[in-house]
């Protein structure tokens, strides 16, 4: 006799304790959600500050690159991989005269300029101690306390082997970014929504030509604060001339904060050879600094990326408090980066809405008992509708 096959009861599925079916309650997980996501992304980037700074800095390097090869590109029309190693090999080239020079020329002057500022710092604080601004004695603690504050990243890339990784790291991620850099946009935009892909590819290349520009007048700006710097102070008879033109030009790429150190810089070794050479330095400082402010860079970065001076010191002391150096460095690339996407986000939402401009005096107000200006003429509401309807469609009409 045959077994009858095994039966399976009826089994109904009821809600367990992970279903949510109130509205509320998911409208609520979902803001929960967001916000979490939030706290965590902050956290992440807190930790995680020291790789995403270095990604960020490659990502820089790689501009710089590319604004390399496309100039290249205008005079040799050859492969961009050629183009490519032909800028390494004249950058690196150029490094590597600006280190035998500063070692073989210069190298010695390094513990004079360390003494010398020391010697000038220390007279400052005594002559401040004897006006009573600051307690009498040796000011032991006074530099730590200043500059005390540079952020969790220094300990990381303040040793010499850090700072090696580092900047391997940096150069290698840019020169994998620069050889094929529309592989790593399409991997991007890959992962947003197929509307959105559009307005990324053109905020992409707007942040890509603002960065060129910027880091090309940063170049520009280096090597003529750098030459004009060691050129005048030799003629002055300030010493340590090339040290200091060195100096000036390595920290040109640090606006504000970079010019008011090196500044400082020329002004102590200028005083420590006497009084007209210390003065003969201020002029120098200045000059230097009002020729380039004023003649060099408005022509090639600031009308580019119009970023207000206070702003970008104000974006160096909160980087530099956060990330360290590297974040003193990439602050204002970071935040030219910032303005450009929040200004071509901006004027996508105004073009998706359909929204006219319009510009606002607040100096001028209405006076009592004047004839209001002519209105605009009126527009029909139901045309006012369908262009509304116009201006969110973006798919195929819906079949009736």
């Amino acid at each position: 006799m045959a077994k009858s096959p095994l039966t399976v009861e009826p089994h109904v599925e009821r809600p367990g304790p992970a279903e949510f079916r109130d509205p509320f309650v998911r409208r609520e997980l979902a803001k929960a959600a967001v916000w979490l996501g939030m706290a965590l992304a902050i956290a992440g980037v807190i930790v995680l500050g020291q790789p995403l700074l270095l990604i960020i800095g490659g990502a820089i390097f790689a501009v710089l690159l590319d604004g390399g090869v496309r100039l290249l590109g205008r005079v040799l029309p050859i492969a961009r991989g050629w183009r490519l190693l032909l800028v390494l090999l004249l950058g690196f080239g150029f490094l590597g005269w600006v280190i035998y020079f500063a070692g073989t020329t210069i190298g010695a002057q390094f513990e004079t300029l360390r003494a010398v500022v020391t010697q000038q710092f220390n007279r400052l604080m005594e002559f401040a101690g004897s006006l009573g601004l600051i307690p009498k004695g040796p000011p032991t603690d006074l530099g730590s306390q200043l500059l005390g504050s540079v952020g969790r990243l220094t300990t990381a890339v303040g040793s010499v082997l850090g700072a090696v990784a580092s900047a391997i790291a940096m150069l290698v991620i840019g020169i994998f970014i620069a050889a094929e850099p529309r592989i790593y946009d399409r991997g991007i935009a890959w992962m947003l929504p197929l509307r959105a892909r559009a307005g990324f590819y053109r905020i992409a290349e707007h942040v890509g030509f603002t960065l060129r520009r910027l880091l090309f007048g940063r170049l520009v700006g280096m090597v003529f604060e750098g030459v004009f710097t060691w050129i005048m102070l030799t003629l002055g008879g300030v010493p340590m001339a090339a040290l200091l033109g060195l100096v000036t030009g390595v920290l040109a790429f640090i606006p504000n904060i970079g010019a008011i150190t090196s500044g400082l810089l020329m002004v102590a070794v200028g005083f420590s050879a006497g009084t007209h050479q210390g003065i003969y330095a201020i002029v120098v400082y200045f000059l230097v600094q009002n020729i380039d402010g004023y003649l060099v860079l408005p022509y090639i970065a600031r009308k580019t990326v119009d970023l207000p001076p206070a702003l970008v010191l104000a974006m160096q002391l909160l980087m530099g408090a956060l990330f360290g150096i590297l974040g003193l460095l990439f602050a204002d690339p970071i935040l030219a980066t910032l303005k450009v996407v929040l200004v071509d986000l901006s004027k996508q939402q105004a073009e998706r809405e359909d929204h006219d401009s319009a510009v606002v005096d607040p100096a001028r107000e209405p006076i009592a008992g004047a004839a209001p200006a002519d209105p605009a003429p009126a527009v029909p509401a139901s045309a006012a509708s369908s262009r509304r309807r116009r201006g969110r469609s973006s798919g195929p009409e819906r079949r009736t």
